[in-house]
């Protein structure tokens, strides 16, 4: 699932590549990857994982990666400012529709700058395809899986400590999902930016790895890096809960624990 550096540079030049930049446009502008288009997926939240929700999403995520020009046959290559948690949430949509060759860059635009890489200004064009993906249900998890197996499941809590212990409010309600343990995402990276090798990432979740997990955040971003991570450490059975604490946190009928 990670490219570094070196190897993105050598195939810069491959048209089979379609290459991602999860930035801001701001970011985007003031220097990119040679050929890299911008997608702002910060600007794609979404906070409600009923099903009528999850089939709005399904259908909003095809129209969106249609948009960027995703395809089957094309390599897909995100990238964010560091191995984070925008170009993790990209390469997680696309795992979602079972694209079989996506990937993110270790270390993203931080890295590439400190190996002193092709930057270019101008803007590129999107190529909108009409991509139809296969769904994957496996990865993903909505409130309702969540609420009704509490006792089942390992919930891992993407966020800061603040977040978790309801010092920090950004919901209706403040805290965490019963049962969640806190493993802020920020400690998935090295100082530079890339991930942590995967001895470092196992202290980190020593978790079973029968176990069946939920990792989740604000707005399932800085979750879907858990998930990869998770991934990247050989456990299968993760779910990234879409609607995280922006839905559970906002709905009043659910339990939190502080």
């Amino acid at each position: 699932m990670l490219i570094t550096t070196k190897e993105l540079d050598s195939i810069l030049s491959d048209s089979k590549n379609l290459i991602i930049d999860t930035r801001s446009f701001k970011e985007y502008s003031e220097g990119h990857i040679p050929g890299a288009v911008n997608l702002d997926l910060f600007a794609f939240h979404w906070i409600d994982t009923s099903k009528e929700g999850i089939k709005n999403f399904n259908n909003q995520t095809g129209m969106l990666l249609s948009f960027a020009g995703v395809t089957e046959e094309k390599k897909i290559i995100f990238y964010d400012d560091v191995s984070g948690m925008l170009a993790a949430r990209g390469l997680w949509m696309v795992m979602y529709f079972s694209h079989p060759d996506a990937v993110m860059l270790d270390g993203g635009m931080k890295k590439w700058k400190q190996d002193n890489l092709p930057i270019e200004t101008r803007p590129n064009s999107f190529k909108p395809t009409n991509f139809i993906g296969k769904i994957n249900p496996l990865i993903i998890s909505g409130f309702e899986n969540i609420r009704d197996n509490l006792d089942k499941l390992n919930i891992i809590d993407a966020r800061s400590e603040g977040e978790y212990n309801g010092t920090t409010i950004r919901a209706a309600q403040s805290g965490h999902i019963p049962n969640s343990i806190n493993i802020d995402w920020n400690h998935n990276l090295k100082e530079n930016g890339t991930f942590k090798d995967d001895s470092e990432l196992s202290k980190l979740y020593e978790i079973p790895k029968d176990s069946e997990i939920v990792t989740y955040c604000q707005g399932a971003y800085r979750a879907a890096n858990s998930f990869l991570v998770l991934k990247k450490l050989g456990f299968e059975n993760v779910r990234v809960y879409l609607g995280s604490w922006g839905e559970w946190g906002n709905l009043l009928d659910l339990p939190v624990e502080k």
